[in-house]
């Protein structure tokens, strides 16, 4: 399988050390496994794709990545220490993410959503906040500046006085990357960051990931658009059924004909997402696969 790109490659940075290990991680829902005894590693300076059909547990395995499930076996560490199965907990250790429908204060500002973001890394209590003591204004006044930066940084940076909800949808898009990035995360973890989006919006996407990599972030993508996650990767998952079914080069995943028979040829992953099964074999179409 051939992923035709008209775009010029992108070379990938040299990798450092782990800095995200899962191992073993199961995921059970009563009878069913969702995820079951998936490993996975992440490297300083590495962007690691994750692929698969509708159903293959992608966002479960993310839920469990980011404490908002406790994985039913195996662990998670981040540099090298187990992360508590708790979301506040995470993000203070270092990694953020965003999620596949946005989450945005619709009524707060572009520059007050990523404000939002830094309230983990400010240490003002209610009563210095009530009072709006030294403290507090000096965190506060720290804190706007901060995000005005990350706005210029995701390219947002005319829109901070615009409430979210009247961005258009792509601008809200990197508003919510801009607030997980206020969280100073060593690791971002992108759940279908160009779903909804136009190639231009895309193009934009993919050169924001690349710039979050090179200021020296890891990067771990769900997506389904396979040209877009072919080009940005050092590596992908293709996970089925919630088991790893292939790991490698974004050359060796795609060439896998395993790869190819999960997304043509198997399209009874979940009876829960058979609505959305169109949604796998739309970018299978659009990014030109062949055999």
């Amino acid at each position: 399988m051939t992923v035709t790109d008209t775009t010029t490659p992108v070379a990938a940075a040299s990798h450092g050390a782990p800095i995200l290990q899962a191992r073993g991680v199961t995921m059970r829902f009563g009878g069913l496994t969702a995820v079951k005894d998936v490993d996975m590693t992440v490297n300083e300076g590495e962007i690691v794709g994750l692929i698969g059909p509708n159903g293959a547990g992608k966002t479960t395995f993310f839920n469990c990545l980011t404490g908002l499930y406790k994985p039913t076996e195996g662990e998670v560490t981040l540099m090298g220490s187990v992360i508590p199965p708790r979301p506040r907990a995470v993000v203070i250790a270092g990694m953020a993410r965003t999620f596949q429908n946005i989450r945005l204060f619709a009524n707060m500002t572009a520059l007050e959503n990523v404000m939002v973001g830094r309230y983990c890394r400010t240490s003002s209590m209610a009563l210095t906040s009530i009072l709006r003591g030294p403290k507090f204004r000096r965190e506060e006044a720290e804190t706007r500046a901060r995000a005005q930066e990350l706005l210029d940084f995701v390219g947002l940076g005319k829109s901070a006085e615009h409430l979210a909800r009247n961005m258009p949808y792509g601008d809200q898009r990197r508003l919510e990357i801009a607030r997980a990035l206020a969280t100073d995360p060593k690791l971002i973890l992108l759940d279908e960051p160009t779903a909804g989006m136009n190639p231009q919006e895309t193009r934009q996407a993919s050169d924001l990931i690349f710039k979050i990599r090179d200021s020296g972030l890891a990067v771990v993508v769900i997506e389904h658009d396979m040209r877009f996650i072919f080009n940005l990767c050092d590596r992908v998952l293709c996970l089925v059924r919630g088991e790893v079914l292939v790991e490698g080069t974004p050359a060796e995943v795609q060439s896998d004909p395993r790869v190819i028979e999960a997304y043509i040829g198997g399209g009874d992953d979940d009876e829960s997402d058979e609505s959305d099964e169109s949604s796998d074999l739309g970018p299978a179409t659009t990014t030109e696969v062949s055999e």
